[in-house]
């Protein structure tokens, strides 16, 4: 089969859609079939047409974590595609690029798979005192998303109830992405290389807690500066709040942390290469997040794959990966949080293991081969429509 994936983002960019459209080509190509990704072009103004990728330039708005608005069609690239005959047009974004997948899905008469990455509803806020407004016109926008579609994925549960709460009656497959598992064992690592980055951020003895991703103000990561300032009071400063990421948010994170008096004790390290991250989680004792906004929670099973303790704020979304005291640890505000900090570290080594036993089981529905058996049954189904 011939897919072509339509994505404003693509590694070696970094982000969840980034990743998750990487590991889709990967896993595609892993069994045979033929992919061809058509993305944005973040190292120049010309289309460039490479070993199964297009890039199109896209004018960057840099106040929207640099997101590059592509036009909605190219012609070039559109000709490439022809000759190139896909079976499916999947998409995996929903303006720019993503327009310019639904008009070659039209004019090739090919179906198209929208999978629906991000909950828009959650980034309102950044309307101002024109969120509600924001926020109706976003309802209809996926609402649309989902109905205009052969085939739509939604990554989690979560999602899918908040797609239905929109009015859209239509079949909603659930797909989560897979993780390809051996990137982030141990065993696939260099050792000089681990011991290198421990050495560059962390003192020796220091217990470390891990907050990796996008610095936004909407993945409420002021709620893990503020709670941790209360984890470290005297007698508890062998512990260290080490932040990976980069986004608007950073600066205003630093300021908090410099308010709290707690500055010596987070390290902001700032964006990493995408092949540096296994490293990170590693380097950690627990991964933390404060985010209410995930529609599957990659970072979350990257940690458990790593085998990294886990401790996440309560939401929906999670519920069926994060088991309280089973697969990780919820917390439910800053006090809260402090609380879960000190019952992780006080744990017993047999506790320890139950909870590694636990995670192997439940991380394994999200191994690379059930991804791709998911992901073909729906290709399946889109195709069946156009015979």
């Amino acid at each position: 089969m011939k897919i072509a994936l339509f994505t404003d983002t693509y590694p070696p960019e970094i982000n969840g859609v980034s990743v998750s459209v990487g590991l889709h080509q990967k896993v595609l190509m892993d069994q045979g079939h033929e992919v061809l990704v058509i993305t944005t072009n973040p190292f120049g103004k010309q289309i460039v047409i490479e070993a199964g990728v297009i890039r199109i330039p896209g004018v960057e708005l840099k106040k929207l974590y640099n997101y590059r608005l592509s036009s909605f069609f190219s012609a070039k690239a559109y000709q490439y595609i022809r000759k190139w005959k896909p079976d499916v047009i999947h998409i995996h974004t929903d303006i720019g690029i993503g327009i310019f997948g639904k008009i070659t899905a039209f004019f090739l008469k090919v179906p198209t798979v929208v999978t629906y990455h991000t909950m828009y509803e959650d980034y309102t806020h950044y309307a101002g005192f024109l969120k509600g407004l924001a926020s109706r016109v976003v309802k209809q926008f996926s609402k649309s998303i989902a109905e205009q579609c052969t085939e739509f994925i939604s990554p989690s549960l979560k999602t899918k109830e908040k797609i239905r709460s929109y009015g859209v009656d239509r079949y909603i497959n659930i797909v989560p992405t897979g993780i390809d598992f051996s990137r982030f064992q141990l065993a696939s690592l260099d050792r000089n290389k681990l011991a290198e980055i421990k050495n560059r951020w962390i003192l020796p003895g220091e217990k470390v807690l891990l907050s990796l991703g996008r610095v936004a103000k909407e993945k409420s990561m002021e709620v893990i500066v503020k709670g941790f300032a209360k984890v470290i009071q005297p007698g508890e400063e062998h512990i260290r709040l080490l932040m990976v990421g980069d986004g608007p948010h950073r600066h205003g994170l630093i300021d908090l942390a410099n308010q709290l008096g707690i500055s010596d004790k987070v390290t902001f390290v700032g964006a990493v290469p995408i092949q540096e991250v296994p490293y990170y989680y590693q380097v950690a004792d627990v991964f933390v997040s404060a985010s209410l906004t995930e529609t599957q929670g990659l970072t979350f099973m990257e940690a458990m794959v790593s085998d990294r303790l886990v401790l996440c704020r309560f939401d929906e979304n999670l519920a069926e990966l994060i088991r309280h005291q089973q697969t990780g640890f919820i917390f439910s505000d800053e006090e809260d949080f402090v609380r879960q900090v000190k019952t992780i570290f006080n744990l017993t080594k047999e506790k320890r293991e139950q909870i590694k036993g636990d995670v192997a089981t439940e991380v394994n529905r999200y191994s690379l081969p059930n991804f791709y058996q998911n992901l073909i049954e729906v290709y399946q189904r889109a195709t069946r429509q156009y015979w």
